[in-house]
């Protein structure tokens, strides 16, 4: 996502956490003045067929690949499943393509054609994968998901049906007030989850309040259905056993509030903030 404020540079290293037997979570964050630190997660679905679900931050001093080797060989990877093709997605992208000769880019032909325009796309190694499709990766298969809430055209989720989790890109995310926070283990720990998820859907998808409430529930009801084992957003801390409540936020996203970002006078505070007294 392209974030109407400005980040501030954070080194902060990934954290590792084992979310799942077959689901390992390397976690970053980028803070946001005014609103908090947003979780930026790259997710490692340990299958038959290894696949590694967005590359995270394109930071100059990340080192995505070095942080993927505590976790895997990158050799081994078979999959990078790019959820969308935003800059808070792609930051290891190309060096891992490097570092995992035979792994394959799932994307969809609009999410190749956008990174075409910044990057040479090595189409020999991109598989397109539509909503409503499914991947075979040896012992289980992805089935492809648009999800509710998002801000690119080219956004695609799934859920891997062997262990039931649901990878839902940026829908379902929310900044967190801390860095610990943001790069948890588990979104129970967050306070005002609520309040949290609304700011997110009024910054990242604002379109939503602008549709039919009715229509917008319909794009609901599919998902909900898949009932996950744990819902894995890439800008909010893992989730289990809260289907209810993170579908019920994200339901409410039509009626949540407008966000108006910072001016330029708040942009020459924060700037004067920063100069000697």
């Amino acid at each position: 996502m392209e974030d109407p404020s400005l980040p501030t540079h954070l080194e902060l290293p990934m954290q590792v956490h084992s979310i799942t037997p077959d689901v390992t979570l390397l976690s970053d964050c980028a803070e946001v003045p005014g609103l908090g630190f947003l979780p930026v997660n790259t997710f490692v679905l340990h299958a038959q067929q290894p696949v590694v679900v967005d590359t995270g931050l394109s930071n100059l001093d990340k080192d995505f690949v070095g942080d993927l080797s505590t976790v895997i060989d990158p050799a081994d990877v078979r999959w990078i499943w790019l959820t969308h093709p935003d800059r808070d997605h792609t930051g290891g992208l190309f060096q891992l393509l490097a570092a995992a000769p035979q792994a394959r880019l799932v994307t969809t032909f609009i999410g190749a054609g956008i990174m075409s325009t910044q990057w040479e796309v090595p189409l020999d190694r991109v598989y397109f994968l539509n909503p409503g499709q499914s991947l075979d990766i040896g012992d289980r298969t992805l089935t492809a998901h648009r999800p509710p809430l998002f801000d690119n055209p080219a956004t695609v989720g799934f859920q891997e049906s062997k262990g039931g989790a649901f990878f839902s890109s940026d829908c379902f995310g929310g900044p967190m007030p801390t860095a610990d926070l943001a790069q948890g283990a588990d979104v129970r720990d967050a306070p005002d989850l609520e309040s949290a998820m609304m700011l997110w859907a009024a910054i990242d998808s604002p379109w939503a309040r602008l549709v039919d409430p009715v229509k917008f529930h319909a794009t609901i009801d599919p998902i909900r259905r898949l009932d996950p084992s744990a819902i894995l957003s890439s800008h909010l801390p893992p989730a289990q056993g809260l289907n209810d409540v993170l579908f019920d936020h994200v339901a409410a996203a039509p009626n949540g509030p407008e966000f108006v970002g910072p001016d330029q006078q708040a942009l020459q505070a924060l700037l004067a903030s920063f100069e000697p007294a």
